[in-house]
Formats: C-alpha cells, sequence, structure tokens
C-alpha cells in the first residue's frame, strides 16, 4: 500500500510530538477556506468544528487575512507595556461598548481564553480582598493551574496534575435534562440556583467570596443552556453578597449564538466578561472586560504580558467586528440557529437515540442516549457518529462529560450547499447508527 502524506505526518508526529495535546482526528491540513479545510492528501472536508469555536467569521477570511498582513508591514511586536499602539487601545473602546452593562468599562488583553479567566479571578480578588471563587459542575475553564482548577471534568482535564489551586468551589449547574437536584423545570422554581444559599452555610463564607465564574451555556460540559430564569437569579443572589459574576464567553462570544454575547440572551450585566477564541478570528487574543473600578483596582505592572494583546491579533479583532456588524454575519448566525434548530428537532423525532436538542443560535448539541426514558449516555456511538462522518468528508465534535454530546460549531460563512452537504452526512451517520 502506498503511505500517504497524511500517513507520513502522523507517524512524525507520533515519533516527535508529545502525546499530552491530542488530536481528535487524523487530519493534517494543507489549506482552509470559508467553511471547508483541505488535507495534505486532497481530501476536503465539510468543518462543523470551526477550530473549537474559533472560526466563527471562517477560515481565511480576506478582511482578517488583510488586516494582519496590513499590520505586519508596519510592525509585528512592540509590547503594549513598552509601546502602545492603536488597535489595542481602539479594540477595548468598541469591547466596552459592546459588553452589556448600563456603567463605565474597562478591557485588559491577554494570549488565551484560559489567561483572560486567570487574569478576571485576579482582578476579583485584588478589587473584592476576598480569596474565594464559585465555579460549576460541567464548567471548562483551560488548562492552567487556575482554571484546571476551576474545570469540573476530571479526565482529561485534571487527571494526575494536583494538587490544585485553593479556594475553589463548586455548584451544580442547570442541567435541565439531567436535574442535579432531581426536580423537573419549570415546577422546580430554579432550585438550582437557590442552593447557593445553603451552599454558603456549608461550603464557603459569602464574605469570604470574590466571584462566581460562569459559562453562559457551557461548552466542553455539552452545551448545556440553562432557562431563561437561572442568570437572573444567579446574578440577584451574588449581589446580595457583594460578590462578582464573572461570565467566561471564550466560546459562546463573538457571535456563536445569534447575539454578539450569549450573555445578552439572559438579560444579565455582569460585573465582567472573559471573551476569546473567534474573537480575533484564528489568532491568539482574549480579553478580559469589567467594570472600571474593578478593572482599575489592580496596580499598574500586575496584569499584562510579553505578547498580550499583540497588534496582529488586535488587528485581526476589528477586522472581525467589522464583518459581524457591518458585514451582517450575525444576522447569518441567527439564521443558520433557525436551520439547524429546524433540522435537529426533525432529527430527534425520527432517531430515538437523540434525547435532547439544545443550545441557543447555531451553537446547538444533540446529546445521545441509549434508552430516553433511562437516559444512558451512548458514549460510543457518539464516538462513532464523529468517525463516520469524518470518513465522509465533515469533521463534527463531541463533548460532555460522558462524551455523548454531538455540538455544531461550523463558521457562520458556510454556504446553504456546504450546509446541507454537512447535515445530509451527519443525518446519514445516525440512520448508520441503528442499522
Amino acid at each position: 500500500m502506498t503511505s500517504t502524506q497524511t500517513q507520513y505526518f502522523n507517524e512524525l508526529r507520533k515519533a516527535h510530538v508529545a502525546q499530552g495535546p491530542a488530536n481528535l482526528t487524523t487530519a493534517v491540513i494543507a489549506k482552509a477556506s470559508g467553511a471547508t479545510m483541505t488535507d495534505v492528501d486532497g481530501k476536503t472536508f465539510i468543518d462543523f468544528a470551526g477550530g473549537i469555536g474559533v472560526n466563527n467569521v471562517g477560515h481565511a477570511h480576506p478582511k482578517v487575512v488583510k488586516a494582519i498582513k496590513d499590520q505586519a508591514d508596519r510592525f509585528i511586536h512592540t509590547c503594549f507595556h513598552v509601546g502602545m499602539y492603536d488597535s489595542y487601545i481602539e479594540l477595548a473602546k468598541k469591547l466596552n461598548d459592546l459588553v452589556p452593562g448600563d456603567f463605565a468599562k474597562k478591557t485588559m488583553f491577554a494570549n488565551s481564553g484560559a489567561e483572560a479567566v486567570e487574569n478576571a479571578v485576579k482582578v476579583a480578588r485584588y478589587a473584592t480582598k476576598r480569596p474565594a471563587v464559585i465555579a460549576f459542575e460541567n464548567g471548562f475553564h483551560g488548562r492552567t493551574l487556575m482554571t484546571m482548577s476551576l474545570t469540573s471534568k476530571i479526565k482529561p482535564y485534571k487527571y494526575g496534575f494536583g494538587p490544585f489551586a485553593p479556594e475553589v468551589y463548586r455548584l451544580p449547574f442547570a442541567y435541565c435534562y439531567r436535574c442535579p437536584v432531581g426536580c423537573t423545570y419549570p415546577s422546580c422554581n430554579i432550585a438550582c440556583a437557590d442552593m447557593i444559599e445553603s451552599f454558603f452555610i456549608t461550603h464557603v463564607d459569602p464574605e469570604s467570596c470574590a466571584a462566581i465564574i460562569a459559562e453562559p451555556i457551557q461548552g466542553e460540559g455539552g452545551f448545556v443552556t440553562p432557562p431563561p430564569e437561572y442568570f437572573p437569579k444567579l446574578a440577584a443572589i451574588a449581589k446580595k453578597y457583594g460578590i462578582l459574576l464573572i461570565m467566561d464567553e471564550v466560546q459562546s462570544g463573538a457571535g456563536r449564538t445569534g447575539k454578539f454575547l450569549a450573555t445578552e440572551h439572559w438579560g444579565i450585566e455582569p460585573d465582567i466578561v472573559t471573551m476569546a477564541k473567534s474573537l480575533a478570528g484564528g489568532m491568539p487574543l482574549s480579553a478580559v472586560t469589567g467594570r472600571k473600578e474593578l478593572m482599575d483596582a489592580p496596580h499598574p505592572g500586575g496584569l499584562g504580558g510579553t505578547y498580550s494583546g499583540n497588534p496582529l491579533s488586535c488587528k485581526a479583532a476589528l477586522a472581525v467586528l467589522e464583518i459581524l456588524f457591518e458585514d451582517n454575519l450575525l444576522e447569518r448566525s441567527r439564521q443558520l440557529g433557525e436551520i439547524l434548530q429546524e433540522r435537529f428537532t426533525d432529527l430527534a423525532a425520527r432517531h430515538e437515540i437523540i434525547g435532547e436538542v439544545r443550545g441557543k443560535g447555531p451553537m446547538l448539541a444533540l446529546e445521545l442516549v441509549k434508552d430516553r426514558d433511562t437516559k444512558e449516555p451512548a458514549t460510543e456511538a457518539a464516538k462513532k457518529l464523529t468517525q463516520l462522518c469524518y470518513d465522509k468528508g465533515l469533521v463534527i465534535l463531541s463533548c460532555g462529560n460522558f462524551g455523548n454530546v454531538i455540538r455544531t460549531l461550523m463558521p457562520f460563512v458556510i454556504t446553504d450547499e456546504e450546509l446541507d452537504r454537512g447535515l445530509s452526512i451527519l443525518e446519514d451517520g445516525f440512520k448508520t447508527l441503528e442499522k
């Protein structure tokens, strides 16, 4: 058998790259554009993964590429702490205007979602002079010491990497399909949010709590989407005790749910918001935006980093905002959400393995179960489905604590033809599972 370029690079990868950075497919990409990727052997894939939520505006969007090239011609790096530049300041102003909240805001930049969360926690602790942070079951916030501590799932994210950062406490999340308190929505009256009151008696003193951090829609945890009453109730409890509310929009932001930030769906005003992934169209950039008095609390030099807010990344992010708002890509996101919701609802009606369809906009998920009554996770079926799709030219990912949730993160620039083809491959995969 003739060895392919894909096989060659996979063998080379095995020999020379650490195994810790896992590969979800065996693809070795040579070129990507819009919503498709082409590997080194010339096979083209429809991309429903979007670089794990990084390519909302598409692979190599011309405006993003131009912004990067133009900036590279001027300069690549000065370090913002040494020599400031316009793009960092302009982008901060735009994000301050876009993030919900009828109050003055300020922004700082970092390189990754985990760095943004780390800095948000630093700001919260410094401003409140309190040590504790409350996170949630199923939540994912990163792989650094603090963010790994905030992350819920043990394998593969935390296993063998302890001890973890102290003063992190965990609450059940509003996972209605698998209610952590055994209730049924809406008769539950959002009991999972009220749990925090007893939590303050048995786990952590609210006067020691700096912040509550949550994803508006949990990403790696399975696209778990709380009911509309949940976050307003949680925000009210946080405010009652002077606890800051941090919304982690790393995966759900930049238009992924049909709005610039998923937080907008719940009508709340977080104290701090973290953003990354699709913010800069594929370039490494994250942001922390929050109340002015909080963001200004740390002393000069207490926040930042050598590469934080790199000028190429900031210019790319400015282009992304232009594409989303001026080129109507947010509207396309909403349209995609409607199409996917209709197709997935129909799919669930025809396939018993789909226990629930959930999410907002095109950030949708299918939770696969062996039995709809017992809700036993169909982990192996989800794994097989993603492989079936990959073999036919569709890259789609699973997630969730049990690995039984299929999620969609396709670029918004996907054409109707590509979308239909991708969904047809997915539907064929479900048919194959039931044979």
